[in-house]
């Protein structure tokens, strides 16, 4: 018989339990209320049930694969040798070995798809499959494959999908819970009375800046460029307002012309470049909107070793060509964006607070990153930066980053994406947003880095008029409408759902 070890459930995590034993569940809970303890729960009742069986859990990480290990070797009377960790680094042929004998297995997803693929594996014996961050259950991602190769295989299937924001639209929704053969929803949030004395306060905080004179100059000179060519989409029978053209627009107007390309009418190959360079004008734009004039820099140094026509064209421009030097200009007498001031201004606030104070900082670029870490130590302030794998470290050297950080004097974390998910970041007292996202799943996975264990904060740094209100707004709706969903679908009949044209 596997039991409970030093762990005592909650009562919402023993009522979804009671819905997970019985049907395929989506699992929606914030982040650090306890979604992985009732995979576990659900994992021993099906272990004990099916005592000759297995459990699977995937987690997109080495990192959340670790943390599942230790949860199960932790709260488990289940054998250590039995609980298995698989990820690339472990020899397929290691893997079919130890997959024998063990009770548990953690592992990425890939991991188990190469391994299905090449017949190393077969999910007969297991009784539950546990989907982590079950949101990147989409399309062609290995979850998926994964989910119906079990459904095909084992003798005795029950799947549970956790996740903080499984997206925005009841089409999203859909989609990841036809994936993963679905046929229940559990969610709760800060709304519902059994979670919420679990939840630690967030403060939320705006902080908007403006863009100086300068900048403003600058912009208007850009965006002078993008409506002049702008002009020349109304050959292409787009019919918008120039001003509200946006990415999205672009890029659907690219496919149709990719489209037209295919049955060759070869006119269109213009239209593909001018969509190109009005694309890489807007992020310029967007450059300079939210993120800092050395980051737009750097983008005119990438853009004259672009050999595309796109790139080429732009830079034959008289006008183009005076934007970069201004540019230049601007960097040599040291204005930059102010939410650089802001963002000091806010941290030196913080720390003469609380001098022990750990602060999270997001930003998407690493040029950002990089600037924010300088800016923080050369104001004598102790911070350390996390970046991804593609980014330059190895997953180990981003837990051993993550612990340095929680242990040492260090107060200040800047992150890429990389700190949204994947890593269990303890005792944040504070997280920054330096631009707005306007992803609703990264808005709560962001936001859940902060109030883990005590009280936090929250702060938006937004630079007014631009796409950063644009972007915080839409996360914010998205994250609104997603809730509503999930709260609907949880009293609706859900086979008649998914069945919903």
């Amino acid at each position: 018989m596997f039991n409970l070890v030093n762990f005592q459930p909650r009562e919402y995590q023993l009522s979804i339990l009671e819905t997970c034993k019985n049907n395929n569940t989506l699992v929606v809970l914030p982040t650090g209320t306890g979604k992985t303890a009732i995979a576990l729960l659900l994992g021993l009742e099906r272990l004990n049930k099916f005592p000759e069986s297995k459990i699977l859990l995937l987690s997109p990480t080495k990192p959340l694969c670790q943390q599942h290990i230790n949860t199960f070797k932790q709260h488990t009377n289940i054998q250590e040798d039995k609980i298995i960790l698989f990820t690339g680094l472990t020899k397929p042929e290691e893997r079919s070995k130890l997959i024998k004998d063990a009770k548990v297995i953690v592992a990425t997803p890939q991991t188990i798809q190469k391994d299905l693929e090449h017949k190393r594996v077969s999910l007969n014996e297991f009784s539950m499959l546990c989907i982590d961050e079950a949101h990147r259950s989409r399309q062609n991602f290995a979850n998926t494959h994964v989910t119906r190769a079990y459904f095909e295989q084992s003798l005795n299937p029950r799947v549970i999908a956790l996740t903080a924001s499984p997206g925005g639209t009841l089409e999203r929704i859909k989609e990841i819970m036809k994936n993963l053969n679905l046929e229940a929803v559990e969610i709760r949030s800060e709304l519902d009375t059994d979670v919420k004395p679990y939840l630690q306060k967030r403060e939320i905080e705006w902080v908007n800046v403006e863009l100086p004179k300068e900048l403003l100059n600058l912009h208007a000179l850009i965006k002078k460029i993008y409506l002049e060519k702008a002009k020349q989409l109304r050959n292409l029978g787009v019919t918008k307002p120039l001003n509200l053209i946006g990415k999205k627009d672009l890029l659907l107007l690219q496919q149709r012309l990719r489209k037209e390309i295919f049955e060759k009418n070869f006119a269109a190959y213009h239209g593909i470049s001018l969509t190109a360079q009005l694309m890489k004008i807007d992020y310029a734009l967007e450059l300079l909107e939210i993120q800092s004039l050395s980051s737009l820099n750097k983008y005119f140094e990438k853009l004259k070793e672009d050999q595309s026509k796109a790139a080429k064209s732009l830079l034959k421009l008289k006008e183009f060509q005076s934007i970069i030097k201004l540019t230049n200009e601007l960097i040599n007498k040291n204005i930059e964006h102010p939410k650089f001031a802001k963002l000091l201004e806010i941290v030196k606030a913080e720390l003469n607070l609380n001098p022990n104070i750990k602060i999270m900082i997001f930003a998407n670029y690493r040029d950002t990153v990089n600037n924010i870490l300088n800016l923080l130590k050369s104001n004598g302030i102790k911070a350390v930066k996390l970046i991804g794998q593609k980014e330059g470290l190895t997953q180990k050297q981003q837990i051993n980053i993550v612990k340095e950080f929680e242990e040492s004097k260090d107060n200040v974390l800047i992150c890429t994406s990389i700190g949204e998910e994947g890593l269990d970041i303890k005792g944040a007292n504070l997280v920054i947003f330096y631009e707005a996202v306007a992803s609703e799943i990264r808005k709560i996975q962001r936001t859940g880095r902060v109030a883990r264990l005590i009280a936090g904060k929250i702060i938006f740094l937004i630079t007014k008029n631009t796409r950063d209100e644009a972007y915080f707004w839409s996360g914010y709706q998205k994250e609104k409408r997603m809730k509503k969903a999930l709260y609907s679908l949880r009293d609706k009949n859900i086979e008649e759902f998914l069945k919903e044209e």
